[in-house]
């Protein structure tokens, strides 16, 4: 009993100190900032403390002598705050030219996707029709996977995290009313949300948050077979029983997992703008608010809709009175990364999502014109990220995978003994440069930055770095030169815009 009460009583205080690093008030997040440092802090004393004031996840970093204090605006703005400082320390020791330093982000939402999905379909099922089992995503229950991913995330200071599925909500909640709807059996439904419940805790702890993804409108194969239906059909009307199956399946969801946003789909298994406003604002934001009222919440998870084979400022104009929290998302130039100068009807639909939308999210899609290749241009990247807030307007990064998206985690290519090279492994670099000017890309000639990167990783000299980086921002230009090449001679469109 004792034990129990001590216990109880450190977790109650106000700070923690961990060596040189002293936590003044300690969250998941500040607490996870602290861990970052690792001695890293030298001869430094660190304080790390957050205000819950000023704009969300900026930062202060204030040095006197040898005393640091790491200022979050909240608690991702800690962590970003320690990312900073490691990068300082890294340049200089003594922190010598350090004195006070303020930071916000720019663009607002910056983060990844990882797909739930296969390059084949399942026996009876349709395409992005997958549930969540062992035996289709082992590497789903791999802990140890899942935290390494989302501490590269938190590294390269970003919030979100997207998971795509076309419905996963049968792999993840049961329903009173439709106890035959579950893609899974008991034990792998228990499975599947302690796993999903310890990924959105670990993520929240890194300042990220998890979006889920569905397309619409898709059911699960118990339910459609239960009622002889098709999983999805196209020109099918709506009807009473598949709202009431998918507004009790997202309210459920959001009862069970709290902190989750969603990415909704409303393209691909559904025709036409008045079904889909119909369908946005009479069942899914209806189960949202569902679920809210169920948990006893005030909050508004965001929404994300994406701009797929919809009309997304109708969908807006009609969803916005009844749900604040509504942001647009727009593939970036089609399903390549081709130019840093886009433009032409395209880019007209990315302004006009964003003057519809509290925050617009360019949405950096399967990167046909890449792949297998590594690929990391960071003055490409740079570029490119500069067009997404000049020329689209945008205030938000969801960035794929560079290559093999449908066969995550592991990247095409051949090791011996048949070993799989995990894409975070070989592509670090990919995430390193859309992180850093996700957060800011108005930096100027970053060379140095990205030297001391490479030199450090490959274990080389600062003029070989140099030659490295060059042929990286070389290969930038040449990949979409290829594929302007390819449109011209072959006369197909090469997935790009």
């Amino acid at each position: 009993m004792m034990k129990k009460i001590i216990c109880a009583l450190c977790m109650l205080s106000a700070h923690i100190a961990y060596g040189k690093v002293f936590v003044k008030d300690v969250t998941p997040q500040t607490s996870y900032a602290s861990t970052l440092l690792n001695g890293k802090e030298g001869k430094n004393h660190v304080t790390i403390e957050i205000t819950n004031q000023g704009e969300e996840e900026g930062f202060t970093l204030i040095r006197k002598g040898k005393k640091v204090r790491v200022i979050g605006n909240d608690g991702a703005g800690a962590i970003y705050g320690v990312n900073r400082l490691l990068e300082l320390l890294q340049e200089d020791p003594t922190l010598s030219k350090l004195t006070t330093i303020h930071e916000v982000p720019q663009m607002k939402l910056r983060g990844a996707c990882v797909g739930l999905q296969k390059t084949v379909y399942l026996p009876g099922h349709r395409v992005y029709e997958y549930p969540y089992t062992p035996k289709n995503f082992p590497w789903f229950y791999d802990k140890a996977l899942w935290l390494k991913y989302l501490d590269l995330l938190a590294e390269n200071n970003m919030n979100t995290v997207y998971l795509w599925n076309g419905h996963p909500f049968a792999s993840l909640v049961k329903l009173k009313d439709y106890p035959f709807a579950p893609e899974v059996d008991d034990a792998t439904m228990q499975k599947n949300q302690e796993m999903f419940g310890f990924l959105v805790d670990e993520a929240d702890r890194r300042g990220i948050r998890v979006i889920q993804m569905f397309y619409n409108i898709i059911l699960s194969k118990p339910f459609a077979d239960h009622y002889d239906l098709k999983t999805q059909d196209r020109n099918r009307p709506i009807t009473p029983l598949i709202a009431d199956y998918t507004r009790k399946s997202i309210a459920a969801f959001v009862e069970k997992y709290p902190k989750v946003g969603f990415l909704v789909c409303l393209g691909e298994a559904m025709s036409g703008i008045d079904n889909d406003i119909k369908w946005m604002t009479e069942t899914i934001i209806p189960g949202i608010q569902d679920g809210l009222r169920a948990s006893g919440r005030t909050d508004t998870p965001p929404i994300i809709l994406r701009n797929h084979d919809t009309d997304g400022p109708a969908v807006l104009k009609a969803s916005l009175p009844l749900y604040p929290n509504i942001y647009t998302m727009n593939k970036y130039t089609g399903e390549s990364l081709t130019t840093y100068e886009p433009g032409g009807p395209w880019g007209e639909t990315h302004r006009m999502l964003a003057a519809a939308a509290p925050i617009h999210i360019d949405n950096v899609h399967i990167l046909a014109n890449l792949e297998p290749w590594r690929w990391s241009s960071p003055a490409f990247t740079q570029k490119t990220v500069q067009a997404m807030h000049q020329i689209h307007h945008s205030k938000g990064l969801h960035l794929y995978p560079q290559a093999s998206y449908w066969d995550w985690p592991y990247t095409a290519d051949k090791l011996p003994n048949g070993e799989r090279l995990l894409q975070i492994d070989r592509d670090w670099m990919w995430y390193k440069v859309w992180g850093r000017y996700a957060w800011n890309c108005d930096r100027g000639q970053d060379q140095a930055y990205w030297k001391q990167q490479l030199a450090n990783y490959y274990g080389i000299d600062t003029i070989s770095a140099g030659q490295l980086l060059k042929a990286y921002d070389e290969a930038g230009e040449i990949a979409h030169c290829v594929v302007s090449v390819l449109r011209r001679e072959t006369d197909r469109p090469c997935f790009s815009v």
